[in-house]
């Protein structure tokens, strides 16, 4: 495997990462021409660098079971541990689970859940592939030509080392040699290859306030949010055509039904553990962790981590306390 630039560790709470020096006319640079002043030296990353589509949730092509031991959704562990992730066998949950979500989970296991999410993820990965190889013979361009435009949010690394960004093909002009297109993000919602997951603060690069704490949605002002912020509308529009046409994971016969961030806090044998707030509400209360299924579509959830919530707080918003 290549060496990744970036890595974490969980259990010592650190990321580490490794540099060259940066280049000057295509060659390593010396120090008198990388080190400009005694707090800033150019480097370029030594090693691979992940990167996370911002705002999107695709199927686990493979994950770590309950054990610890990592295998692709094909493994037929997966398939026995998803036909009844409840059994004790698994250990407990580090979290209570309500039984309205446990009812709503229990509805999207079975036997077949591993198969069908391993279908899918299989599909979301080659459509992505698609995309990107799409715009390469567009731009007329080869793996060592085409290049990469990032737009970042407030966060620019997300706690696995890996880049969090609206990624699209790096083409300047806007209309030449064809329109350019939307975001892959967006790319993989429309095609139905993604469930939408919005995290506040990274909603909208495009239109970011100056300061964390202008970003925090006024109580009672999501709905508003959602239907006037260009990049969420868009977004959940594109996700509820998706699954109005059946597409991709909203296929009529063998949908999806499993979210990515579901099978991965059954595996680890957690509960969700961000808060969120209904984008078609006017509510001015946050909703719990636990309770998320009471927003049942992707694209009206817009999910508040944890170190965040005194924010909101701060800004009128009600906290509830756990469910039961």
């Amino acid at each position: 495997m290549a060496k990744k630039a970036i890595l974490t560790d969980s259990e010592k709470h650190r990321t580490t990462g490794f540099a060259r020096s940066g280049l000057v006319d295509s060659a390593p640079g010396t120090p008198a021409q990388t080190v400009h002043d005694g707090d800033t030296v150019n480097v370029q990353l030594d090693g691979n660098l992940g990167l996370r589509l911002l705002g999107i949730d695709t199927p686990e092509i493979s994950f770590s079971l309950p054990s610890g031991q990592f295998a692709g959704l094909d493994d037929a562990r997966w398939t026995e541990f998803l036909s009844n992730p409840w059994s004790d066998q698994w250990g407990p949950m580090s979290t209570g689970i309500p039984p309205a979500l446990q009812a709503f989970l229990q509805a999207k296991v079975g036997s077949d859940a591993a198969s069908t999410h391993y279908m899918h993820a299989v599909a979301s990965r080659e459509e992505f592939r698609r995309l990107v190889e799409q715009d390469m013979q567009i731009l007329q361009q080869s793996p060592e030509t085409f290049r990469y435009y990032m737009n970042f949010g407030f966060e620019v690394m997300d706690g696995y080392g890996r880049l969090l960004c609206m990624l699209n093909r790096n083409q300047p002009n806007a209309t030449q040699p064809t329109p350019r297109p939307p975001t892959y993000n967006l790319r993989m919602l429309e095609r139905g290859r993604a469930f939408a997951y919005f995290i506040w603060p990274n909603v909208n690069p495009w239109d970011r306030p100056e300061s964390i704490e202008e970003a925090v949605i006024p109580p009672g002002q999501a709905r508003q949010l959602a239907e006037t912020d260009r990049e969420l509308r868009t977004a959940r529009m594109a996700v509820k055509e998706a699954r109005r046409q059946h597409l991709g994971i909203f296929d009529a016969m063998r949908p999806l039904l499993l979210e990515p961030f579901e099978l991965r806090n059954l595996s680890r044998r957690a509960g969700a553990s961000r808060f969120l707030i209904d984008l078609t509400s006017t509510s001015d209360s946050l909703i719990h962790p636990l309770e998320y299924n009471s927003v049942p579509f992707s694209e009206d959830r817009l999910w508040i981590p944890g170190a965040y919530v005194p924010l909101f707080e701060k800004a009128g918003w009600k906290v509830p306390a756990s469910p039961g």
